[in-house]
């Protein structure tokens, strides 16, 4: 038995990366799994590979109308939903802003927060009525970069730091009925895209040369975890069995960059 049986999470961006590696995860836990995916390709990907295990929506995380349609999708193939993951999201490749182009901060603003904000606030509307009815939960996808700088550029750690706020938010507004709390994972190889604004559409994280190592380099436990090594704490915040009483938390699992000594040996 599984800590999901009988249960059903809607994951978005579940296509590839962290999103892939959650749908694989709750189905491994037991749940009926519902996907929204932008890539058509990727979503044609799932629907092959999973068949009626998965019921796959194509659409864009920023168009409520996508979300309402993936959340009506799922509960028409499995009855009910318990949980809406919003994890979607796009990157800015740490362009700071003294590299930034100045004419294209606000397109560039525009196109990152659509997707890494005011996306899974539209999940979460789209999602409320049907997790009201099993009081169930939201979990959103932050980041190490919604608590420390350097996670990314300036663009980026303000959206995860803003997801940090609408955890909050919600989790007081949708109490008692949903409780909504999320996942701050660390770095990561993933197919994590960039900004048509900056040029970086065809880029990806996992090109990045030497990343696995630069992040083991960075982090106390000077490892480098896969996406599947990020699921655990999903399932954890999924099951109210195992995390009742838990609203407007995130759990980092940065791999302890919170506690680097900054001076070795000093106090």
């Amino acid at each position: 038995m599984g800590w999901m049986d009988n249960r059903v999470v809607l994951i978005t961006g579940a296509g590839s990366g962290m999103g892939k590696a959650l749908l694989e995860r709750f189905l491994a836990e037991g749940a009926k799994v519902g996907a929204l995916e932008f890539n058509a390709e990727k979503a044609d990907r799932l629907k092959a590979d999973f068949g009626d295990q998965v019921a796959v929506t194509q659409g864009n995380v920023a168009n409520y109308a996508d979300n309402v349609a993936a959340v009506a999708a799922t509960v028409a193939a499995f009855g009910k939903l318990d949980t809406f993951i919003g994890n979607a999201g796009v990157f800015d490749y740490f362009q700071s802003v003294n590299d930034l182009d100045g004419e294209a901060i606000s397109a560039a603003f525009d196109e990152l927060f659509s997707i890494n904000v005011k996306g899974y606030l539209l999940g979460a509307k789209a999602a409320a009525e049907e997790l009201k009815k099993t009081r169930g939960s939201i979990i959103f996808t932050v980041s190490n970069a919604g608590f420390y700088p350097g996670g990314g550029g300036p663009i980026y750690t303000a959206s995860k730091h803003a997801v940090i706020g609408l955890i909050k938010q919600l989790g007081q507004e949708l109490a008692p009925e949903i409780r909504v709390n999320g996942v701050a994972p660390g770095g990561m190889k993933t197919e994590l895209g960039g900004l048509n604004a900056m040029g970086m559409a065809d880029q990806k994280l996992e090109s990045m040369p030497g990343l696995e190592e630069m992040i083991e380099g960075m982090v106390p436990l000077k490892f480098a975890p896969k996406p599947a090594d990020y699921c655990g704490p999903y399932v954890l915040l999924a099951s109210p069995e195992n995390s009742g009483p838990m609203t407007g938390v995130t759990i980092n699992t940065d791999g302890g960059l919170g506690v680097i000594k900054l001076f070795p040996g000093g106090q």
